[in-house]
């Protein structure tokens, strides 16, 4: 298998569920490298909490909790909430029986502890790339239908660099002069498409450096 790139985490959120309080610590300061954000929690009435309030795109959880099982949250998730998530469950154990609920339940990935952080970032990639594949083709095509409502050449490339740095929540931070250090386009030309962009809905001044990108302002392209 080629070799994984672990930049492509650095969009998501993870719930992590471990009710050892050292390994739930040192796991977490490993992941939150990688990831965009990660929540640890040491009880389902915690992941159930984390779960109805954020947004969350896999789940890493424990089977054997001091007080619960890790499965039971996993069919809670998908049964009662009705939310289809990847998830990854990890367990001392090697137990049938469990394995069995796992395949019962779709789990992506089942890793045996001590957790073997690199086996962990790999899982990670692998149950995420449908959802990295995806936000790629939605940006390949948003730069499609951008790039219909410009013509200039210079305006293309500051649209592929506006695509390609928006973060998890589609904002762009970046100022006039951090872009022309990325694309070799002058300052009205930034000014002239930025103000094209904002008269259209599409990308919204917030703050300072701070961009919000709207996609459902884009203009479909004619052979849409």
């Amino acid at each position: 298998m080629n070799k994984r790139n672990f930049e492509l985490l650095g969009s998501f959120t993870i719930l992590y569920i471990e009710d050892e309080a050292d390994l739930l610590k040192h796991t977490t300061s490993v992941l939150e490298d990688f990831v965009k954000k990660i929540y640890p929690v040491q009880t389902i009435d915690e992941a159930l909490e984390i779960i109805k309030n954020e947004k969350i795109d896999v789940i890493i959880a424990d089977i054997h909790l001091k007080y619960s099982n890790g499965l039971d949250f996993l069919r809670t998730v998908k049964n009662d909430l009705e939310m289809e998530l990847p998830s990854i469950v990890t367990t001392a154990f090697t137990d049938t029986e469990y394995l069995l609920d796992a395949i019962k339940l779709h789990v992506d990935n089942y890793i045996i502890k001590p957790v073997n952080i690199k086996e962990l970032l790999n899982s990670l990639h692998d149950v995420l790339l449908p959802k990295i594949q995806a936000k790629e083709i939605e940006r390949s095509y948003n730069i499609i239908k951008t790039i219909s409502a410009v013509t200039d050449s210079k305006q293309v490339e500051i649209i592929r660099f506006i695509i390609k740095n928006l973060d998890h929540e589609n904002m762009l931070n970046y100022s006039y002069s951090e872009i022309m250090e990325q694309v070799d386009v002058s300052k009205p030309t930034v000014i002239k498409l930025f103000k094209q962009l904002g008269d259209q809905g599409i990308l919204t001044k917030i703050q300072n450096k701070k961009y919000l990108f709207d996609e459902t302002k884009l203009p479909l392209p004619e052979n849409a």
